[in-house]
Formats: C-alpha cells, structure tokens, sequence
C-alpha cells in the first residue's frame, strides 16, 4: 500500500485532513497552558507573552489554526447525530434535529464566550 493512499479518495482525504486538524487543538492547548504560566509569571512575563502573540508569525499561525479548528468542529458536528441517538418514545429523533441543536448550542456558547472576554 502506498504512503500517499489517502489521497486516493476524497472521503479518505477529508478524514485524514480532520485527524491532522487534532494537532492545532492540541497546538491551542499548549498556547493555552503557555499563557497561564506568563500570568503565573507575572505582569512583566505577561506583557512579553502578548507581544510575541502580536508578531506576524504568530497571527498567521493563529489564523491557520483557526480554519483548522472550525474544520474539526465543523466536521465532528456533522458526525453528531451517528453518536448521539435520541428516542422520544418509540420514535427516533431525526438525525438533521440533532446535529441542527449541536450548531445552535455551539453559536450560543461561542456568542456567551465572546460576551464574557470582550465585556470589561
């Protein structure tokens, strides 16, 4: 088998560009935790931080990852309702109600978000 199978078939592509996308999560993880040792570090440890996140590699970096991480959500959301089964009674709750309730859920939670961080 080649190395390259996955470039063989759309399907298999998409599903190993989803796999890869798991390193920028976990790439944001480890910005995450980055920052959180800067504020341990104090404000002069923090100012550093910010301003190295203001360099233009890192805004590239920040916007690759970002299409990569709405890629991920975006995928994992549409698979939702292969996981998520719901029985109203003995009724099945169609699959489209089930991953349109996840996307609403997620807009919420991002706009809640968003609220929080930008309100001072």
């Amino acid at each position: 088998m080649s190395a390259w199978w996955w470039l063989e078939n759309r399907a298999y592509l998409k599903f190993v560009i989803r796999e890869l996308t798991s390193v920028f999560v976990g790439g944001f993880a480890v910005l995450l935790l980055w920052q959180v040792r800067a504020i341990s570090a104090g404000s002069e440890a923090y100012a550093v931080f910010v301003d190295r996140l203001a360099t233009p590699g890192f805004i590239l970096l920040s916007t690759v990852a970002l299409l990569f991480v709405l890629y991920h959500t975006i995928t994992w959301l549409n698979l939702v309702h292969t996981i998520v089964v719901i029985r109203l009674g003995d009724r099945r709750v169609p699959d489209e109600m089930i991953t349109a309730a996840h996307y609403v859920l997620w807009v919420v939670l991002s706009v809640a978000v968003a609220g929080i961080l930008l309100l001072k």
